[in-house]
């Protein structure tokens, strides 16, 4: 198996809700030395596609609809590329829809173009992940787990072969994910979390979508301690 996991951090500023906060962002690389998919482009294209190089996108995963996933979905697709029909595949769950329509929404009114501006309003990811959905790269598999709570449309991503969950901003190391601190429905996202964990192998490698990566087994025994959150968050 020459498959291999590649990470890029980028750094910059997400709005949520109307209040702006620093994030850092895991970007993560699954292919070989021919293709590679890409999974949450963060804020830089360039240091992404740097580390691309000559190899081909062949798709975007999105864990989930929030800012730092969006912003730089479009030009990481690209990949160089000028005609649309060359860009790789952009997907993401179909509950997050309504986060992709505000964030391309938000861009259209800035557009001073109608052409470009209508062009925003109209775009849609070009698959709209499901739970169960496999992607094959490079001989490995790449399995969609719907997890929501984060966001209505969060995913987790699971390689066998690789022995690795992608956890998106559903789980961080040592605690639930969040963007500042915020939950939007912390009660669904533990709910997702201990189902998500449960049936994983404990020494499976968990890379989040922010900070460092960790095991199943350590957030595993980590997940009873969570419910006092609920009662912060209420």
């Amino acid at each position: 198996m020459d498959a291999r996991i590649d990470q890029v951090v980028t750094s910059g500023k997400t709005t949520l809700d109307d209040t702006e906060y620093d994030v850092e962002n895991n970007t993560y690389l699954v292919g070989d030395d021919d293709e590679v998919i890409v999974i949450d482009p963060g804020f830089d294209a360039e240091a992404v596609l740097k580390q691309v190089g000559e190899r081909e996108v062949m798709a975007v995963i999105l864990t989930d609809g929030n800012e730092h996933h969006l912003a730089t979905a479009l030009e990481v697709a690209a990949a160089g590329e000028e005609d649309e029909d060359d860009w790789a595949p952009i997907a993401l769950h179909r509950a997050d829809r309504l986060l992709w329509r505000d964030y391309f929404g938000r861009l259209a009114k800035e557009e001073e173009n109608e052409d470009d501006a209508k062009a925003l309003r109209s775009l849609e990811p070009d698959i709209w992940l499901e739970d169960g959905g496999v992607f094959e790269i490079a001989d490995v598999q790449l399995e969609v787990t719907h997890t929501p709570g984060h966001t209505p449309g969060s995913i987790s991503v699971i390689s066998e072969q690789l022995a690795v969950l992608f956890s998106g901003d559903t789980l961080h190391r040592g605690r639930p994910g969040s963007i500042g601190g915020a939950f939007e429905d912390l009660r669904k996202q533990l709910n997702s979390i201990g189902a998500l964990l449960t049936p994983l192998p404990k020494d499976l490698r968990v890379l989040p979508g922010q900070g460092e990566e960790t095991t199943v087994g350590e957030e595993d025994a980590r997940w009873d301690t969570w419910g006092a959150l609920t009662d912060e968050d209420d």
